[in-house]
């Protein structure tokens, strides 16, 4: 990280066309992600619309380029999953080890803390095989780190590249579990003042 200007900021819509260069390498070239296809920027573009109008999504800069993003979304459609959020997080190929995916991920923590959410779920894709060329134990290793556990792990649910995948659910509960939790807050009810914090603003 020396010498190097990293800064976060909430993503808008015209970040479509970056924000899809910086996740096609992983539709193309990995099983991280279960897509096919890279999505077109209009399609990506909707997708930003859609999370931010209930959840975070946002974007880190590396020397004023975008170098990754990450955002929440809603872990189920039933009233009850309000208080519990599944993340998702990119980076760009050349800018791992520079400490970004822990930085979004404190950002998206302290977002969820302001919306009252009280669990977080990530899921994984899993290869048995140490050496698949396609996928690595980086996420897994990353979400361990940072205070997640593993709760599910589903078998050969995802085929891609000629083989079989399995999916890891990983989650981390935020804080003392309430006995009544405060009412979901949608992102936008946020203010700006708590936005700033969540992106680690002084």
């Amino acid at each position: 990280m020396k010498n190097r200007n990293i800064t976060l900021r909430m993503a808008v819509p015209d970040d479509a066309k970056a924000l899809v260069a910086v996740y096609a390498p992983y539709v193309l070239h990995t099983a991280v992600t279960y897509e096919y296809e890279v999505p077109s920027v209009e399609e990506f573009r909707s997708r930003i619309e859609h999370t931010l109008e209930n959840y975070p999504y946002v974007v880190a800069e590396v020397d004023g380029e975008i170098a990754g993003y990450a955002y929440t979304g809603r872990l189920g459609v039933r009233a009850a999953f309000a208080w519990a959020a599944e993340t998702s997080i990119y980076l760009r190929e050349d800018c791992h080890g520079l400490g970004i995916g822990t930085m979004l991920y404190e950002a998206l923590e302290r977002f969820s803390a302001a919306q009252h959410i009280v669990t977080l779920h990530s899921a994984i894709a899993w290869s048995d095989d140490a050496d698949d060329p396609w996928l690595t134990r980086g996420s897994p290793a990353f979400h361990r780190h940072l205070g997640f556990t593993e709760t599910a792990h589903f078998r050969h649910c995802g085929y891609k590249f000629d083989r079989w995948y399995d999916l890891l659910w990983m989650e981390k509960t935020l804080g003392v579990l309430p006995e009544r939790p405060e009412p979901f807050r949608p992102f936008p009810a946020l203010t700006a003042e708590e936005c700033r914090a969540c992106l680690g603003e002084k």
